[in-house]
């Protein structure tokens, strides 16, 4: 499996029979959405940073609210949650995502506000293999809080995702944050993850930076 990052919450996954989109955004957000075509696309809310769908290539099975789907032999689950940290709030609601694929599952939590998961949430995304949750703070939880959820999550892998990045013009903070709230003062940097199921780490949490593709 490859793992690419796109910019702020966008990625692009693949293996040997799919491509998956996550997340693709508008160029209006000052950096440029790679176009390309895949078999799935997943949204997690409704904003131009995060559902720009015309940017995928061929005819892609779209997905942007909670349930449970199959496609393509990838199980997807949408999970309901909250862009603030409370509900009835003023940005909404966002659906997370986890995906199994070649044996491994995948967490997405979009643009998450809440600072802490739900009982319901966690019975889904605890134990994931690898975590996408955002860090810069302003829109979605910030360093610290996104420490505490992967301690609620203990994924094997973390990769920070909605932080500043040269050319981004949305008001993040950068992911220097977060590293120190983690306690990681060397991440692995990397362009693209490419991983089996038998590569995870077995003993700790790994914190991966991507660079943008």
């Amino acid at each position: 499996m490859i793992i690419n990052w796109l910019g702020n919450s966008a990625f692009k996954i693949q293996d040997k029979e799919v491509v998956i989109a996550i997340d693709p955004y508008s160029d209006k957000i000052g950096i440029k959405m790679p176009k390309f075509q895949a078999d799935i696309v997943l949204i997690t809310h409704d904003h131009e940073d995060h559902n720009n769908v015309e940017a995928i290539k061929g005819e892609p099975f779209l997905i942007d609210n909670p349930g449970e789907y199959e496609v393509k032999n990838v199980f997807i689950y949408g999970i309901s949650g909250f862009h603030d940290n409370k509900e009835g709030a003023e940005r909404g609601k966002i659906t997370m995502y986890l995906l199994e694929i070649e044996g491994i599952k995948i967490a997405h939590l979009g643009d998450i506000g809440q600072h802490n998961l739900t009982s319901e949430q966690l019975e889904l995304l605890e134990g994931a293999d690898i975590l996408m949750i955002p860090v810069g703070g302003n829109f979605t939880i910030d360093g610290a809080q996104a420490a505490e959820i992967i301690s609620q999550i203990q994924p094997r892998i973390v990769i920070p995702t909605h932080y500043k990045i040269p050319g981004l013009n949305l008001k993040l903070e950068p992911v220097d944050k977060f590293l120190k709230e983690f306690g990681v003062s060397s991440p692995e940097k990397m362009e693209k993850l490419k991983i089996s199921k038998k590569d995870l780490p077995q003993e700790e949490t790994k914190v991966i930076i991507l660079e943008k593709t």
